[in-house]
């Protein structure tokens, strides 16, 4: 286990022990509408980057936010698969941060401003200036317009804050969002809709007792980063402990894991299991019946509970033993039109065969003397070494994270959807030593819930996790990095580069299948 440093004695918190539970009801992101535009022929958005106060529960004062619009979420961007928007993002905060910077981690180093901001929609297939590269940040008084195009499936996506260096900071502080794309296929299917068809965003905190978000820092001086923040509060929409009211009938729910670290584990308290009908990048083939979901920082799951069985009942939403939020059974019978039909969308399974290299990339920890922060890094590389990966165009490759560390790593991958082949346990010590790779065990599929189009996959700890992924959409530069912020804030991440046919990568990164 790598060292960790000190954390500074934090503040009075809440107590989720202490406080009523169920007494708000659950908020539902407003849907953001287009603006008259005459200078843009597509639908054009503005959603503008500001300080903002909402009250997390009945009985706390109002906690100061930086998000998206006015609220946390911010509101949701509903598009139709091949209709291109754009999205003007102005910077509209103030000029310091209200949470701790670190300004010897790459990217925010002393003299650059604390505001900065810049906006990545996670799971876009999208041109690389309309990405949110992590360091074409930019200040108050400035904005940015991107653009969508939205060729892809129907796929619930998310945007986000990537600003190199303060991006764990600034997702901490409120910024996030859904995407959702909707195409005919999934219309077709007569699934729960509408207001029967309910987002889900979790957000791990910590409360002072006067309302506010607090944030760790470590007893290093000048050095104030942590590699976890974990709260010991979940905000669902931005409420603490809400309550849903439901008719007895069938339910679509579209759930984000959109905390800096935390993995959720989620059960019904009744055991009964979940129909789970989708993933990061759209609809599983056919749904999936599980009992506990499990869901790391970035990913989505889409699943639908039947309440037409529990009238008059009351349903809690668990994280291991931690309730999350309760669902309120309405007693009175009501018709329900919609389906779940066993056949959902075909997923054509990639064959390995298609793959023109294989790509081993580790995913390591250098632990530094007790004075120093440890650094999280990819491939042994730092952010701006130069680029290693450089996969063709509409080519198809093989990436196999090496997982040297105690942590699961949730890893997203810019701009493409990808299928994961298989993870396998592996000998640490031979790759770290010696820099070879020795199977441990046999190589175990991947759960039925991740057999769907994935951007981002859970690296377990001392094991290999093969992806496979073709880079279609796009040339140019994009990232792959951690998903757990505060590694991904400290080197964790790296850029990749999209090339034109025949300009692939260098030799030393090849590995034929």
């Amino acid at each position: 286990m790598a060292h960790l440093p000190p954390v500074a004695p934090a503040p009075p918190l809440v107590d989720p022990n202490k406080i009523a539970a169920f007494v708000d009801p659950l908020p539902i992101p407003e849907v953001a509408k287009p603006v008259a535009s005459a200078s843009h022929a597509t639908p054009h958005y503005r959603i503008p980057i500001r300080e903002f106060h909402a009250k997390v529960h009945r009985d706390l004062p109002p906690t100061r936010f930086w998000g998206y619009g006015n609220s946390v979420p911010g509101p949701t961007l509903e598009v139709h698969s091949g209709q291109e928007i754009s999205v003007e993002w102005p910077n509209q905060l103030p000029p310091k941060h209200f949470l701790p910077i670190d300004h010897t981690l790459m990217g925010a180093e002393a003299g650059v401003p604390e505001s900065r901001a810049v906006v990545h929609v996670h799971g876009a297939k999208v041109p690389p200036d309309s990405d949110g590269w992590p360091e074409d940040w930019y200040v108050p008084g400035k904005s940015a317009t991107y653009r969508y195009p939205n060729h892809q499936d129907s796929a619930l996506l998310w945007y986000h804050d990537h600003a190199m260096g303060i991006n764990r900071l600034n997702i901490a502080a409120g910024m996030a969002g859904l995407y959702i794309i909707r195409d005919a296929a999934e219309d077709a299917l007569n699934l729960p809709k509408g207001e029967f068809e309910i987002p889900l965003v979790l957000m791990d905190r910590m409360i002072t007792t006067e309302g506010q978000i607090y944030y760790p820092v470590s007893q290093l001086k000048d050095a104030p980063w942590v590699p976890e923040y974990m709260g010991n509060l979940t905000l669902i929409n931005g409420k603490l402990l809400p309550y849903l009211a439901v008719q007895p009938r069938k339910y679509r729910f579209r759930l984000l894991n959109a905390s800096n670290m935390r993995l959720y584990f989620l059960s019904l308290s009744n055991g009964a299991p979940f129909q789970q009908i989708g993933t990061d990048q759209g609809l599983l083939p056919t749904p999936v019946e599980v009992k506990r979901m499990t869901v790391a920082p970035g990913e989505r799951t889409d699943f639908v509970i039947d309440f037409s069985s529990l009238r008059g009942q009351k349903l809690l939403l668990h994280n291991l033993t931690s309730q999350l939020m309760q669902f309120q059974v309405d007693d009175n019978a009501v018709h329900d039109p919609s389906s779940l039909p066993a056949a959902l969308r075909s997923v054509p399974k990639m064959p390995e065969s298609a793959a023109v290299m294989t790509r081993r990339l580790s995913l390591g920890e250098i632990d530094n003397t007790i004075d120093e922060p440890m650094v999280h890094l990819l491939d042994g590389k730092h952010w701006h070494d130069p680029i290693s990966e450089k996969p063709e165009l509409d080519s198809t490759e093989i990436w196999e994270f090496l997982n040297t560390t105690d942590d699961s790593h949730p890893i997203h991958l810019h701009l493409v959807r990808f299928q994961i082949l298989n993870r396998r346990p592996i000998d640490v010590d031979d790759l770290i030593y010696y820099d070879k790779v020795t199977h441990r065990g046999d190589a175990v599929a991947p759960d039925p819930g991740e057999a769907g189009w994935k951007d981002t996959v859970i690296v377990t700890p001392g094991s290999s996790t093969r992806i496979i992924v073709k880079f279609e959409g796009y040339a140019g530069r994009y990232v792959w990095h951690c998903h757990i912020l505060e590694h991904e804030d400290n080197e964790m991440m790296r850029p990749y580069e999209v090339v034109p046919p025949g300009k692939a990568g260098t030799p030393h990164a090849r590995a034929k299948v």
